[in-house]
């Protein structure tokens, strides 16, 4: 253990003995007693303690909560866990450790100081689940808690958010927060906001979270953009290149980008010249999204066809995405390459990434069984270290070397060879697979030789909860993709110990060795036997992907002519073969995702100024200097935008700007030509803002109460800015697509993608200028006999 996680620990160590000294304290309390210590927790904070003040003695009580209430008292290892989480790290615990209960320490203690306090889980049915198991201890001590998230069955209208974020603890999922977050910062000046508080966020199952999805961004869609021609154009001309011609992808199949000849030869069959400049940059874009449909989305693999539509695949598990698309037009662009009619392509109104949605706390921390692997990442990416949790029993399971074959076939059968002598003995089996794909054909070999066996493709969470929670009877055979049932853990039956306990399985190596990790920890829990093996082979797709140059022609060789090898394959060239694979997927794994930190901060930083400039505007009693600079600023780029103004063009202005009310024979208009910008400014800059101010005047009143006509100022600038903000998250979405490619004409593509997302967001404020003027000015009033107002605004 290197010096500074010893130090770290032996702090903890010192603050658990502390915490569980106080326990017959506590204990001796009577319920009234003890409930009331929240009381005084609480007027302790409102004194001007902080949560570290009682820090030791709200885990003390938490923890005799937890043993009146549940049953289950948080010995010395589940307090040091809950200790590492509270000082903002992640806590490393394997499977079987009660990482559940752990979480009811910190969960506690932030939760006295009010709402704000959430526990992010790996799933809906896990958040409902501990909402309420957990939850009896929270409610019993007088501090609220809810789930954020429905039930099973029930829409996800039905939840009432208002509500739910007004709790002291809120169990949800990622998805789900970071939704209601996009969601509550689209919402009118009449509905406040119930997001407000980012104080406390524990995250189980951090890596898969912060890590696995983090390239994921969340999108919200609105309305369709005109369909494009382009789609169709670009998929038939994509198969017609060559490769290392006119395109090259990368080792690891995971990039493709055109090369100097295949844009030369783009360009001639397009008939245009100069495909990467700003005229041609949408046709380059779709041919970039075909590109990569082409060869970076394999059906069957990353997507299915169901009744001539899309749906894509988790590649983790191999489970259908519900609901979910791809933006910016690469679903579209899968679409056309599989010849299907081309669906609307929405316009992304709102984005956010998980590693920008939690890196808004105050306080961030987390707990999984697997996280020292990707420490590095975790301190460089979130500036949380990893602490290591010794387990409360040692830990006696058996990890077996892995058993390497040239094919599939030959893994498949070795595999469940070894699954027939544990089912003879009665011992159970957990087959961990990569694909849902893999999972069926193991269970259809498992049904060919007559072993009986669950099946679990990742598609009832509580359903799976249920099945892996009897995974450790004796003679159960449990086929599951890796992620099937997280958060659940395995009992093993009577008898079970005494064979071995429970023998898993693994069908291929994953793309890193945390995950390959979270499978070996499905057995062995709390100091139990158990026993783990991974079957692999060449065709495996972690070695297709990132095995050395020799492998390709050692499989060409021997393909059809196993026979000639010894299998398993042994030998020094193996032994290390699939690690160093492995190890090759985690370096791209990780530079992909600093990639998206890096894009995802330019959004970051455009949305944070947006929503901070929205809140000012809902939280103004007072706008009238607000509006002064938009008036000002839209004259000013009106003029800048028109070097040789003419009448016409300043009439076209004020009429689709200002009023065509105002527009009379009398009106008198300067004389406009010959003026230069400078001179302009002197004399029809004044006039404008005349106008300008005229017209803001007879809308007063028509609104003649001070109160409605601040708050038609506040809807007006509201519905500029996010129109405003819809369009520039859509481009930067378009633009974000593209910008690997940039890359192929020798420029750096991260700096691309700020130089233009710089540029589109001043063109943006210059639009929420005028559309905010535009509001002020053309938005029709009418007063309804009931005294209510009635406001038309103008279209976008």
């Amino acid at each position: 253990m290197k010096l500074r996680e010893h130090l770290a620990l032996h702090k903890y160590v010192k603050l658990a003995k502390q915490v569980i000294a106080k326990r017959d304290i506590y204990r001796a309390m009577s319920d009234k007693e003890l409930k009331a210590q929240t009381l005084h927790f609480r007027e302790a904070l409102k004194s001007g303690k902080s949560l570290a003040s009682i820090m030791v003695p709200a885990f003390a009580v938490v923890r005799e909560a937890d043993r009146r209430v549940l049953g289950m008292e948080p010995f010395y290892e589940q307090v040091l866990g809950a200790l590492a989480m509270q000082f903002g790290n992640v806590a490393e615990m394997k499977t079987g450790e009660g990482k559940t209960l752990t979480a009811t320490m910190p969960m506690y203690l932030n939760g006295l100081a009010g709402p704000g306090t959430f526990l992010i889980t790996a799933n809906a049915y896990l958040a409902n689940r501990d909402a309420e198991d957990m939850g009896r201890v929270y409610r019993w001590l007088g501090v609220s808690v809810t789930a954020g998230v429905s039930k099973e069955g029930q829409e996800d209208e039905d939840r009432d958010v208002d509500d739910i974020y007004q709790h002291d603890i809120v169990y949800t999922t990622n998805s789900t927060l970071g939704f209601d977050y996009l969601l509550d910062n689209l919402s009118g000046p009449e509905k406040p906001k119930y997001l407000t508080h980012f104080r406390f966020a524990l995250l189980d199952e951090i890596d898969a979270v912060l890590l696995d999805m983090a390239q994921t961004p969340l999108v919200i869609s609105g309305a369709p953009r005109v369909q494009s021609n382009y789609f169709l154009l670009a998929a038939e001309v994509i198969p017609l290149l060559q490769a290392d011609r006119d395109y090259v992808l990368s080792d690891d199949k995971k990039k493709v980008w055109f090369t100097e000849a295949g844009i030369a030869l783009l360009e001639v069959y397009f008939g245009v010249d100069h495909l990467l400049s700003a005229k041609w940059r949408d046709l380059y874009r779709h041919l970039v999204l075909a590109l990569k449909a082409q060869f970076l989305f394999i059906r069957n693999r990353d997507y299915v066809v169901v009744d001539h539509e899309v749906k894509l695949l988790d590649i983790t598990n191999g489970r259908e995405l519900q609901g979910m698309r791809l933006e910016a037009g690469q679903h579209q662009a899968i679409e056309a390459k599989e010849h299907l009619p081309i669906s609307d392509q929405t316009r992304s109104m709102a984005s956010i990434t998980y590693q920008n949605l939690f890196r808004m706390f105050t306080h961030l921390c987390g707990m999984t069984g697997t996280a020292k692997t990707d420490a590095a990442e975790f301190r460089e990416s979130y500036h949380l270290d990893v602490v290591i949790i010794p387990t409360h029993k040692p830990n006696i399971r058996q990890d077996k070397p892995d058993r390497l074959f040239l094919d599939t076939e030959h893994k498949i059968y070795a595999s469940v060879d070894m699954v027939k002598q544990a089912y003879a003995e009665k011992r159970p089996v957990l087959i961990e697979t990569g694909s849902v794909t893999m999972s069926n054909l193991y269970s259809r070999v498992l049904l060919k030789a007559g072993i009986p066996h669950n099946l679990l493709n990742a598609r009832s969470a509580s359903k799976e909860a249920m099945i892996v929670k009897e995974a450790g009877q004796p003679g159960t055979i449990t086929v599951a993709t890796s992620m099937a049932g997280r958060g659940t853990d395995i009992h093993l039956g009577k008898g079970v110990v005494e064979k071995g306990g429970l023998l898993v399985i693994g069908t291929e190596r994953m793309d890193n060795a945390r995950i390959d990790n979270q499978l070996r920890g499905r057995a062995g829990r709390q100091g139990a036997p158990g026993e783990t093996v991974f079957f692999a082979s060449l065709e495996d797709r972690i070695l297709l992907e990132h095995g050395p140059n020799w492998l390709k022609k050692f499989r060409r060789k021997y393909r059809g002519h196993a026979e000639k090898l010894p299998q398993p394959l042994t030998g020094h060239r193996f032994r290390w073969l699939i690690n160093h694979a492995q190890a090759a997927s985690e370096r791209s794994g990780r530079d992909s995702r600093f990639q998206t930190l890096e894009f995802s901060e330019v959004m970051r930083i455009q949305r944070e100024t947006i929503y901070r400039t929205r809140d000012e505007i809902q939280a103004s009693q007072d706008l009238e200097a607000a509006v002064d600079k938009l008036l000002n600023r839209t004259i000013d780029e009106f003029l800048a935008d028109h070097h040789q103004l003419n009448e016409d063009q300043m009439m076209d202005f004020i009429l689709n700007v200002i009023s065509a009310q105002l527009i009379t024979d009398s009106m008198t208009i300067p004389d406009v030509e010959g003026l230069r910008t400078r001179q302009m400014k002197k004399t029809v800059k004044p006039f404008l803002r005349q106008l300008m101010d005229q017209q803001l005047q007879a809308q007063h009143q028509l609104l003649p109460s001070q109160d409605q006509f601040d708050y038609f100022e506040k809807v007006s600038l509201l519905k500029a800015l996010d129109t405003a903000w819809i369009e520039q998250v859509d481009t930067l979405q378009q633009l974000r697509s593209t910008a690997n490619s940039r890359a192929s004409a020798q420029h750096n593509p991260f700096f691309e993608y700020q130089k233009d997302a710089r540029e589109a967001f001043h063109r943006m404020t210059g639009d929420f200028a005028q559309r905010a003027v535009k509001n002020l000015m053309l938005s029709t009033i009418h007063k309804n006999p009931n005294g209510s107002v009635q406001v038309g605004f103008p279209e976008a």
